[in-house]
């Protein structure tokens, strides 16, 4: 029966994974008869699955979406990836935060205890996405539960840390050495915050970047996040603020574009809708320069409101462009 339910499970993992699917091929893949094949296709209807036949030489099946939710077969990796995105789901502020919670737990009621226990050992923080921006991904749960471990139990962490600038000696450089306080999932990716001890400061880890060594090292006591709150100190950083959750440069202008041109562009931006033809836009950006090129992507007439660093930004920018044109 065991060897049944997996066999199962794999086909129709395979099924979903392309749209046709040749019956030689699955049974070439399975390494079971096509009559063994017709009879397992025959019993994932039966639980509810809507596959079809399809024409052709050998004959094949595809999976379609049917009338009604059937049964759903996950494995290891699957499910700790639906455990892990319906916490995240729970901080998204778009309504489904109760109905993800009440999800994980029917979820976790019916995983193996080996699974539970994993789900169990992950902790993070979800920082709320952006309009556009994709849920967290692209990193292995075996990571993401190492980190996470490593934070609950308050042990120091050594890991190699992939920089996107790596040199050619890279297998060289030291792993890094850190005091990991939170995993935060935010802007479509993972995150470690942690206290580098060389660097004797806070740092924020790309996880995807991040290969954990073991053992890992002595017990530390926490330190508190600059400001208290990670999720603020996460996003200031993010806005290339040192701990006020805020853009450094923040200005005002007014331009020539409707208020519906600009509004869906605008990222956090304010709009203010001044007629047919214009609108004004307040919204921050890293440095005075950055946002005087921010402004510029509506390829608008613009005028300045506030403030006079942002109209010396537009002068700086414009001189650069020219030395550019110049060749």
């Amino acid at each position: 029966m065991t060897a049944t339910t997996s066999r199962l499970l794999t086909l129709l993992s395979l099924l979903q994974t392309r749209r046709d699917w040749p019956g030689t091929v699955l049974a070439e893949r399975l390494g079971i008869s096509h009559r063994t094949v017709r009879r397992d296709v025959d019993r994932l209807r039966e639980m509810g699955y809507n596959i079809q036949a399809t024409m052709g030489p050998d004959g094949g099946y595809r999976l379609d979406a049917g009338s009604e939710l059937p049964p759903l077969l996950f494995d290891d990796d699957q499910a700790i990836a639906l455990a892990i995105a319906l916490q995240a789901a729970a901080a998204t502020g778009a309504g489904i935060e109760e109905a993800a919670v009440r999800a994980l737990i029917t979820v976790r009621q019916v995983m193996p205890s080996r699974l539970r226990h994993r789900v169990n050992a992950l902790e993070f923080t979800a920082i709320p996405a952006r309009p556009g921006e994709q849920a967290p991904g692209s990193v292995s749960p075996d990571v993401l539960i190492a980190l996470s471990m490593a934070v609950r139990a308050h042990e120091v962490l050594r890991f190699d840390y992939a920089s996107s600038m790596q040199s050619a000696d890279a297998d060289q450089v030291p792993p890094r050495k850190v005091e990991p306080h939170h995993l935060v999932a935010s802007h479509g990716r993972w995150y470690l915050v942690a206290w580098e001890l060389e660097q004797d400061d806070w740092r924020i880890f790309r996880a995807d970047r991040i290969a954990p060594r073991t053992p890992r090292g002595p017990r530390f006591t926490p330190r508190e996040t600059p400001g208290g709150d990670v999720t603020a100190f996460v996003s200031a950083r993010f806005k290339g603020s040192e701990h006020i959750d805020r853009w450094p440069c923040t200005g005002k202008a007014i331009l020539s574009r409707p208020a519906s041109h600009v509004l869906p562009f605008a990222g956090d931006g304010v709009v203010e809708d001044l007629g047919p033809s214009q609108c004004s836009l307040e919204v921050g950006s890293w440095s005075w320069v950055a946002l005087a090129a921010f402004l510029n992507r509506f390829d608008a007439e613009i005028k300045v409101l506030n403030p006079p660093e942002l109209t010396e930004a537009f002068a700086q920018l414009a001189a650069r462009n020219a030395a550019t044109a110049a060749g």
